[in-house]
């Protein structure tokens, strides 16, 4: 997934997707961590979607998944998690806070760039 525009590779990313169960979640969520692709990432169950797929509105219980992490790693990131998605078009989106704790920012990055 090519970037949209030249940006700061130490800016911070919120990655965002949805996932079908809190398994699916967890599982992808640790795979991000330990692959060094994420610094934390939450898990909000307990939400619902209604979308259109293959011509009919669905409506499905999702739990929401928000992976902290760098612009740096926006591709390795978003390829794993189109890879490991049970889903055949997966929801990735990210945004970049305006504001953030400086100790916060130092941190993630020093966890996405860690050899660990």
């Amino acid at each position: 997934m090519p970037q949209n525009r030249s940006v700061n590779p130490s800016k911070l990313l919120v990655v965002v997707t949805s996932l079908p169960n809190v398994e699916a979640a967890k599982g992808l969520a640790r795979a991000l961590v330990e692959e060094n692709l994420a610094a934390c990432v939450q898990l909000i169950d307990g939400m619902q979607s209604v979308y259109r797929w293959e011509g009919r509105v669905c409506e499905e219980h999702e739990v929401l998944l928000s992976a902290k992490t760098t612009a740096s790693k926006w591709l390795d990131i978003s390829s794993f998690i189109q890879k490991q998605h049970p889903y055949d078009i997966p929801e990735i989106l990210a945004f970049s806070p305006e504001q953030y704790a400086q100790q916060y920012g130092e941190w993630v990055q020093a966890e996405v760039n860690s050899k660990t």
